[in-house]
Formats: C-alpha cells, sequence, structure tokens
C-alpha cells in the first residue's frame, strides 16, 4: 500500500490499459494514424480521453468547448459520451489535421454534434463572448499553444457556468515544470498558470497525473 501516486512502470501502465481501457477499434485507428505524425506527442493518452468521457455523463455535460483539436481523438472521446443533442465547439488552425479529425467523427457517427472553428483561439473565444456565450458551457477542455494558457484561463471562466468544468492538458510538462529557469515560454506559461490556480478562488482544482497531468478546474 501506498500514501501517495504511484509511478508507473511500463508493466504497471500495460496492466492499467489491459483491465480499464474500452477504447474502440475507431478511436485505437486514429490513434495509429496520429502515431504516424511527426508531432505524434500531441496526442493525448487513451485513458485521459477515457476520464473526459466519463466526465462529461457525469456531469450531464451537453455543451463543451476544446481548445486545441489536433487529430481530433479527445473530440471524439468526448462527443461519443454525449447525448443526441449534444453539441462540442472546436477550436483550431490546422486544416490538415483537423480534416484527419473530420474523417473519424464522421465515421463514428457524431460528427452532427462537433462544429469545427479554423481561428486563432483567443479570436474564436472572443466571438464567443459577443455571440452572447458567456456563461453557457459545461465543460471546457484546454490543449492548444501553452504561452497562451493563463489567457485561456481568464477566457473559460466567462464562457463556463458556474458548476462548469475546466480542464487544463499538460500541466505536469513531462517534468519540465521543476525547471528553474525554464527556456521556454511554453514551460514558464504552465508554471504559471499552476501556481495561479493554486490560489485562485474562483475555482476549485484538482491536479491529476494523468496522461502529462491533467487539472480539473470547478468553476464556483
Amino acid at each position: 500500500m501506498s500514501n501517495r501516486t504511484l509511478n508507473l512502470d511500463d508493466a504497471l501502465y500495460g496492466y492499467l490499459l489491459d483491465v480499464s481501457l474500452r477504447e474502440t477499434p475507431l478511436q485505437q485507428r486514429l490513434r495509429e494514424e496520429t502515431a504516424a505524425l511527426p508531432v505524434a506527442q500531441w496526442q493525448i493518452a487513451p485513458e485521459q480521453g477515457q476520464f473526459m468521457a466519463l466526465l462529461v455523463q457525469l456531469s450531464g455535460a451537453r455543451r463543451l468547448l476544446e481548445i486545441g483539436t489536433f487529430t481530433g481523438y479527445s473530440a471524439l472521446s468526448m462527443a461519443m459520451a454525449l447525448p443526441e443533442d449534444g453539441h462540442l465547439l472546436c477550436c483550431d488552425i490546422d486544416q490538415q489535421y483537423t480534416d484527419i479529425a473530420r474523417r473519424y467523427w464522421k465515421e463514428a457517427g457524431v460528427a452532427g454534434r462537433i462544429e469545427l472553428r479554423l481561428a486563432p483561439a483567443l479570436e474564436t473565444l472572443g466571438a464567443l463572448v459577443r455571440e452572447g456565450k458567456a456563461g453557457s458551457f459545461d465543460l471546457i477542455f484546454v490543449d492548444a499553444d501553452k504561452a497562451n494558457y493563463p489567457a485561456y484561463l481568464e477566457h473559460a471562466l466567462i464562457l463556463a457556468r458556474s458548476g462548469g468544468l475546466i480542464l487544463f492538458d499538460n500541466t505536469l510538462w513531462s517534468g519540465r515544470v521543476l525547471e528553474s529557469r525554464p527556456e521556454t515560454a511554453d514551460t514558464r506559461a504552465i508554471q504559471s498558470l499552476n501556481r495561479r490556480l493554486k490560489v485562485d478562488q474562483r475555482v476549485d482544482i484538482s491536479l491529476l497525473p494523468l496522461g502529462d497531468g491533467l487539472t480539473l478546474c470547478r468553476k464556483r
């Protein structure tokens, strides 16, 4: 027994997947296609996708917002967990990768639940506020350019409803959050976000060692 989170070696991680992962063949094919890309490390872990789908179901979420979509695995996982009248709005800037996502969304039969806006995310988030969508999203997943994470937090707090969830990916950043003199703006931004969230009384938080670190925020 242990009173701290376990360090998963390859064997224990394999066991975790073996006894708990309920990935569909379509999701597996999407992961395999993504794994061949030069930026395959952007892909979330499959157990994280399953956890996020469970959050959608547990919270009864119907209106989702995703900031950073890539090839669409996280969007696919969440969209499949939505009710028929649910809606997921995805923000991204890369048509090449999101074209892959669209193929899988269509094959899964969830394309009708997903709206994709190709533009810089901060522009899309500002437009959503102007469209009167403040306080309308049940769950927001942030997995885009890390340098803008602090800005995404402020927009997400406007767009999420009271009691809604905001999820930030990569908040452990493969251990680079421990750097005392971080060289990149991405690392500095994640460090800043983590420190700010610790004391931000607008949210309740929990940072999980899931994937590359997943921080859950509940808007008060």
